[in-house]
């Protein structure tokens, strides 16, 4: 469970957690501001109509769903011999609607839908708070995420100036006029080789229905930030003097060394999510 963070909702402060990346919001911080506290979350599992709920919602979220033991439950639940906690829960149909943690930050979480039919249950005003309070989170982060991911483009094209400046101060001096764009074009053609393993026209050929934009436009944020890493370590591989079939080999183990680090990446992780709505915009747009 990791990136907590936190929203009010009627002077009560809950966590938002993420676990495999959907947000888990806090149960039993929900309840610190009711009567009976966590024996709330108890009650609430024991209700017949709530059991219905949580079944259908992990058979049709969860591969690994006990749908057996499910029922089993599902028949016992209403008696008033009937009990239920969180743990017994998770344990009996291999739930991953809802978790129990320990530590800083323990308590019983439940994935957004479920915790807000947790808050209607408590309360409908609650709930409605509750949605309003996780829509303005979500709003939030979507708009810092936006920022920093453009700040990222800006900064892949201030590299691209940096190499096309290498490329002009030190291999196209003596070139025909006539001849420069070969050059700049043969350069972009070997960074585009080793991030993406083809060119710029081979790209355009194997994707003839996106008629503007580049690989660039439509790469993953990881392959967007290699090839800005590549532009820099090429422009001063070009200022050191060596020619293209020495620094072709020298950039793709680079490439290769920094790929397997990128992969390895928590934040680089983060951005790539961040970065796949506005790709899917792009991409809708250049159509």
């Amino acid at each position: 469970m990791v990136n907590n963070r936190n929203i009010l909702v009627q002077n009560i402060q809950i966590s938002v957690s993420t676990v495999n990346n959907d947000d888990f919001i806090s149960l039993t911080d929900m309840v610190s501001g009711f009567e009976g506290g966590s024996s709330l979350i108890e009650s609430w599992l024991r209700n017949k109509d709530t059991v219905e709920f949580l079944g259908v919602w992990e058979r049709i979220n969860n591969s690994n769903f006990n749908s057996l033991e499910f029922e089993g439950i599902r028949n016992q639940a209403g008696s008033n011999r009937f009990t239920m906690s969180a743990k017994r829960w998770i344990d009996s149909v291999n739930a991953i609607g809802i978790v129990a943690k320990a530590g800083r930050y323990g308590g019983t979480y439940a994935h957004k839908d479920i915790a807000f039919e947790f808050g209607a249950w408590l309360s409908p005003e609650f709930k409605l708070y509750l949605i309003k309070e996780f829509q303005r989170l979500k709003e939030q982060e979507a708009q810092r995420d936006s920022i920093e991911w453009q700040v990222k483009r800006e900064l892949s094209k201030i590299n691209y100036r940096i190499h096309t400046d290498a490329i002009q101060q030190h291999l196209i001096q003596t070139v025909p006029q006539n001849k420069q764009g070969i050059v700049y074009a043969s350069e972009a053609d070997m960074l585009n080789t080793i991030v993406f393993g083809k060119t710029a026209k081979n790209w355009k050929q194997d994707n003839p229905n996106l008629k503007d934009g580049n690989q660039r436009d439509y790469a993953t944020a990881l392959d967007n930030l290699l090839m800005a890493n590549l532009e820099s370590y090429n422009s001063i591989l070009i200022t050191q003097g060596l020619d293209m079939s020495s620094r072709f080999k020298a950039l793709t183990d680079t490439a290769n060394q920094f790929r397997q680090s990128m992969q390895k990446s928590t934040a680089m992780g983060r951005l790539e999510d961040q970065s796949k709505p506005l790709l899917s915009e792009h991409k809708t747009k250049k159509k």
